[in-house]
């Protein structure tokens, strides 16, 4: 009996024990942070990843050329930002020498990078920016105006806004001074007064908060992310150009539209200016003496019409009071919503709850009546976000004429690469420009057959020109054999024939001629009084210089006096023809029935004294050739061949001629980001 007593109260013993265990662990459990929790919250200083350093920050600007005195405020403004800290990178998107040479002194700290896409004049995109930023490995993204001076404030907000547990952009107005009596020392860490005395970081910092003027809506705009997994916003940014439009102003909107992130004004918490100069914009040069005046009544111009264009891609009307502004009262940062009367400490909310939700509705909202009161008579920056006009504007009309252009683009031999396209071709003419930018081969220009492709093309920032004696009535599918064809083909021949006259060589080239390598070292082997010319022939064997078989959607001719006498002949013979303009080449230079012909490639104009040369089919091949396109790998059977270019020609319908050429790999433009696809797939290498 007594054996059993102990063993029931030795199981009592046990149960109890079991008990008091069981309801200490449920008091932890509420005492501290569950896992989950942890995971979601990393603590202050430390990555998501868990490392214990803090979030690199890597500083995007697109700089103008380092020389005088921009080149003077650049260097300073870029130095101020290494000396932020040891954790920050700056890449310039740049294809200037200097900027290269100015980045050696910095080793890998300073990046250099020509991979976006330039107009014509040598302006950055500003999509091409944004997009090709995306490829680099950093915690926190910054596009800065390359002339703006930022101290450690701008820091030590990164770093509280990288606490925070949901995706953001943040924005800064900078202030602006005529007169910045400081510098930096050799080792670029401490500020100094101009008599070399050295200043705390404090001072200057009130400095800068009390002595400048600040006009945010003029000013110049700063721009943070955090690169997590949302996109800043669902809009399709538009080809703006950088420093000249209003792209800062269409992000804050699409960013705030899109309610994909919390966006915030940081212009409080941020100390930042830039010099005023008497012209604020930057001025990248062009090569000519003229250039600067072309080069503004474009890009303003250009920028002018994209608001109009492309500001009906907001989804909706802004809602400005999500926008709130993040001030720092005695050492503690605080977020304030003046539509709301609201101020309020930034408190953790988990991930989840977070995201139900606007971020201002999930907090807890203390009236601060006061602190609102002094923010409102200080100005709201989100006011500036209403500048992008939702109505069209009317047609650009810019004072560019062939010209204007051809000294702007002509190379060091004088020779001009010209194209023609009317607006059903913009896509095709893209992948075309897109490939002469892979070659690096800059000497193009473009005919507009109408304004829409010339508007186009000036949003697109290219070399681009008005006919005003195009054909007024262009069909959506102007092919082969088509009446709008034979008008179109014989604006070609009208405006080589004006440029040989202006004392430029010209290869012209249709917009569906894919170029595999740069052609003109080869047509330059041909000497004067000498027409190269592709060969239509598709017969594999024999002659190719048959009757009516020089395609006048490739050749090279030269300013001399016999091309410049032939080509009279040519546009003399195509108005009076009821045809296209390629019969009008062939029956003129090589006689009707191929009565000029010397030999099986050529042909001899005898009042002129101008040759026909008709070129290797392997190099330059049409589109029946060796049936190339028919090929399950073009660009492999075409590099055998050791192909320049692949003419895309030998098949009705322009869809049909772009499912061609897109299926084949040989399509160079992505319609969806606006962006050359070589550069789409550098973005997106990471």
């Amino acid at each position: 009996m007594k054996a059993f007593q102990v063993g029931v109260w030795s199981l009592w013993s046990i149960w109890l024990t079991g008990l008091a265990l069981i309801a200490l662990s449920l008091y932890a459990t509420q005492c501290f942070p569950s896992l989950k929790d942890q995971i979601m919250r990393p603590q202050l200083g430390q990555r998501a990843g868990g490392g214990l350093d803090t979030p690199r920050i890597t500083i995007f600007s697109a700089p103008a050329p380092f020389a005088g005195s921009v080149g003077g405020r650049q260097s300073l403004a870029v130095r101020s930002w290494l000396a932020l800290s040891p954790q920050i990178t700056v890449v310039l998107f740049s294809r200037d020498p200097s900027a290269v040479s100015f980045a050696g002194a910095f080793g890998l700290r300073v990046l250099v990078d020509p991979n976006i896409d330039f107009t014509f004049l040598g302006t950055p995109f500003f999509h091409s920016m944004m997009a090709r930023s995306q490829s680099f490995i950093t915690d926190i993204s910054v596009l800065v105006d390359p002339e703006t001076i930022v101290l450690p404030d701008f820091v030590s907000t990164l770093n509280y806004a990288y606490t925070l547990d949901r995706d953001w952009l943040l924005v800064a107005s900078s202030r602006n001074a005529s007169y910045f009596p400081f510098y930096l020392d050799e080792d670029g860490k401490n500020w100094q007064r101009e008599g070399g005395e050295l200043m705390r970081t404090q001072e200057l910092q009130e400095i800068f908060g009390q002595s400048w003027q600040w006009t945010p809506c003029e000013g110049k705009l700063l721009m943070a992310w955090n690169n997590g997994d949302t996109p800043l916003h669902s809009g399709v940014l538009p080809p703006f150009l950088y420093g000249r439009g209003v792209h800062n102003s269409w992000i804050v909107n699409e960013a705030l539209s899109s309610e994909l992130r919390f966006v915030f004004d940081t212009s409080w918490t941020v100390s930042s200016c830039y010099l005023i100069d008497q012209d604020r914009q930057i001025n990248w040069p062009v090569g000519s003496s003229n250039a600067s005046n072309f080069e503004r009544s474009w890009e303003y111009a250009g920028n002018s019409h994209l608001g109009a264009l492309y500001g009906s891609l907001s989804h909706h009307e802004t809602n400005h009071s999500s926008l709130a502004k993040l001030l720092k009262c005695d050492g503690q940062y605080t977020f304030v919503n003046t539509a709301e009367n609201i101020a309020c400490p930034m408190e953790y909310q988990s991930a989840g709850r977070l995201r139900k939700g606007r971020i201002l509705r999930s907090w807890r909202k203390k009236k601060t009546l006061g602190l609102v009161d002094s923010v409102k008579s200080l100005g709201w920056l989100s006011d500036c976000y209403l500048m992008v006009p939702l109505k069209r504007s009317k047609p650009l009309d810019l004072p560019f004429s062939l010209e204007t252009l051809l000294p702007l683009n002509a190379d060091k031999n004088n020779t001009i690469v010209l194209a023609t396209a009317g607006y059903s071709y913009k896509d095709m003419l893209m992948s075309w420009v897109c490939r002469l930018h892979q070659l690096r081969i800059t000497n193009f220009i473009i005919c507009a057959l109408d304004k829409e492709i010339y508007e186009f093309a000036v949003l697109q920032g290219l070399p681009v020109f008005r006919d005003p004696l195009a054909p007024s009535e262009i069909s959506s599918d102007c092919h082969f054999g088509t009446k709008c064809f034979q008008k179109v083909t014989k604006v070609k021949s009208r405006m080589v024939l004006k440029i040989l006259m202006l004392g430029y060589n010209v290869l012209l080239s249709d917009v569906d001629v894919y170029w595999f390598g740069n052609p003109l070292p080869l047509l330059y082997s041909f000497g004067p009084a000498i027409l190269a010319a592709q060969s239509d022939e598709f017969n594999k064997t024999g002659p190719i210089n048959v009757p009516r078989r020089l395609n006048s959607g490739f050749y090279f001719a030269r300013s001399d006096s016999s091309t410049i006498n032939a080509m009279r002949k040519v546009v003399a013979h195509a108005a009076t023809s009821g045809l296209s303009e390629q019969p009008s080449f062939y029956d003129t230079l090589c006689g009707e029935g191929g009565s000029n012909r010397v030999g099986d490639d050529r042909c001899l104009e005898p009042e002129t004294n101008l040759t026909v040369h008709f070129l290797d089919r392997d190099l330059f091949p049409n589109g029946a050739y060796l049936d190339l396109w028919q090929r399950k790998n073009v660009k492999a059977a075409c590099a055998k061949l050791g192909c320049l270019v692949l003419h895309n020609n030998w098949i009705s319908g322009r869809l049909k001629k772009l499912e061609r050429q897109v299926l084949s790999g040989l399509w160079e433009y992505d319609t969806s980001t606006r962006m050359c696809r070589h550069e789409f797939n550098l973005v997106n290498k990471v």
